[in-house]
């Protein structure tokens, strides 16, 4: 009976497409800038957001009515996603599937900072239609889910301190004039840049967010902290000043990298007391694990070869290397605030040792089941052994319609009528110009978002 209960997890798996294969057209046309399409095409797979790959489905249809500007129906989406990840429960019959097939047939939670950017695009949302008290809400969500990965984490070179959505909450609190709070964030932001961004993704803290921590120190009254930044950032000329209104204007520059596959070969050697080790000399990698007894370890030939399958991230290369913003004959450059292609690669790598044994011991019990079906059925084993083979693949669900990048900017503005104009560079060619109009009350701050699309195709 446990032959024919394996053929049918393996026949279960093979009527099962991926969700980015079942929206293929949906990528194509969203990378193409075609939103309504894209629109479309998702709307008719809205079957999708009840299954295994619902997070993926709530957030990209979250995303795309973002940027369509429907920012209420957006919001809904993302609420649903911002739910799914905190009720989110595993499967124990599919996570046990997942070792004898591969880890496709469970349920997608989603990375780490896939969760932070369902509430920073909820908070966006809600800046965009006026209502900082709402953002404030997703403000403290985003608080809670940064102690919960310190929690998480112990180890002190992990992501698990996010300067970016420090800096989010920075500006929000600063505009709704809550500058104690803000300070408070600025200041997270600045040590977190300082401490963690500079060694993991080699990236500085941006001038705005220097100016913005002594603007706010300087309405708080705080003079020590005020002279102890401007000194640190060697800005002791600096004079804070009120503007009547400002914009802060986020450039979402590209698409994060989509996950691929990649696999490595291992020997497995056979030691004393129900002892196997995976070997794999080239990468001087070795994995040593316990089988449960006597049986486990006859079901397993000595010295032999299996091959395993991992996740890897492949960038997508940006189209635009730069930007700035030019308004009342001043230039703001758009400085990087978020590397959201770095924080995806280094999310990945600080757990390819999780990654490493769960895949072996997937390996291990595949193969042991396969030589308990040849004890009884060679040619049936034999089967098995190729289904195997076949199904060894490596979960490479991701949200891709993330961006590569968040640079950002602020700009001081009178109130009525203001005229910004965007212009992008590429590596090579003429930059792109875009116009805008913007109609601030006096002491109000406004909100945009413009997103890039355009990318190169995966890099290896």
């Amino acid at each position: 009976m446990m032959r024919f209960g394996y053929l049918l997890i393996l026949l279960f798996f093979f009527g099962c497409a991926s969700y980015h294969q079942v929206n293929q057209d949906f990528h194509h046309e969203f990378r193409n800038g075609d939103l309504h399409q894209a629109l479309e095409i998702l709307g008719d797979n809205e079957n999708v957001g009840s299954g295994r790959n619902r997070f993926l489905f709530y957030a990209d249809k979250g995303l795309l009515l973002s940027i369509l500007g429907r920012y209420e129906e957006s919001n809904s989406y993302f609420e649903k996603a911002f739910l799914y990840g905190e009720d989110f429960q595993k499967n124990y019959v599919a996570e046990a599937a997942t070792y004898l097939t591969n880890p496709n047939l469970k349920a997608y939670g989603g990375e780490d900072h896939e969760h932070l950017f369902v509430l920073y695009y909820k908070a966006l949302n809600f800046l965009k239609l006026r209502k900082p008290s709402e953002a404030l809400v997703e403000c403290r969500r985003l608080n809670i889910r940064l102690q919960q990965l310190n929690d998480k984490y112990s180890s002190g070179n992990k992501f698990q301190r996010d300067a970016f959505i420090h800096t989010l909450m920075g500006v929000i609190y600063q505009s709704t004039k809550d500058y104690n709070n803000a300070f408070i964030a600025y200041r997270n932001a600045v040590e977190v840049y300082e401490e963690d961004y500079s060694e993991m993704f080699g990236m500085n803290i941006p001038d705005q967010l220097k100016i913005d921590l002594l603007n706010t120190a300087a309405w708080m009254g705080f003079n020590d902290e005020l002279q102890f930044y401007k000194e640190k950032f060697s800005m002791q000329d600096y004079s804070p000043s009120v503007p009547t209104a400002s914009l802060v204007f986020f450039w979402h520059n590209g698409l994060v990298p989509v996950k691929g596959e990649w696999s490595i070969n291992f020997i497995m050697e056979q030691r004393e007391n129900n002892w196997i080790v995976f070997n794999n000399p080239e990468m001087g990698l070795s994995f040593p694990f316990q089988v449960d007894g006597d049986n486990d370890r006859r079901n397993l030939t000595n010295l032999e070869v299996f091959r395993v399958a991992f996740p890897r991230y492949l960038e997508r290369p940006v189209f635009y290397e730069s930007g700035i913003l030019e308004s009342a004959g001043g230039q703001y450059k758009l400085e990087l605030l978020e590397d959201v292609n770095k924080v995806a690669f280094y999310s990945l790598n600080q757990r390819m040792m999780l990654e490493f044994g769960k895949g072996l011991l997937r390996a291990a019990l595949k193969k042991t089941t396969e030589h308990t079906i040849r004890r009884e059925d060679e040619r049936l084993g034999a089967l098995v052994g190729l289904i195997n083979a076949v199904t060894e693949k490596a979960d490479t669900r991701n949200w891709q319609t993330l961006p590569h990048s968040i640079s950002y900017a602020r700009i001081p503005m009178e109130r009525g009528n203001n005229t910004v104009e965007l212009k992008l560079s590429p590596g090579h060619g003429a930059p792109a110009t875009y116009t805008f109009k913007y109609e601030p009350a006096a002491g109000e701050t406004l909100f945009h978002t413009f997103s890039s699309l355009e990318s190169g195709y995966p890099r290896y």
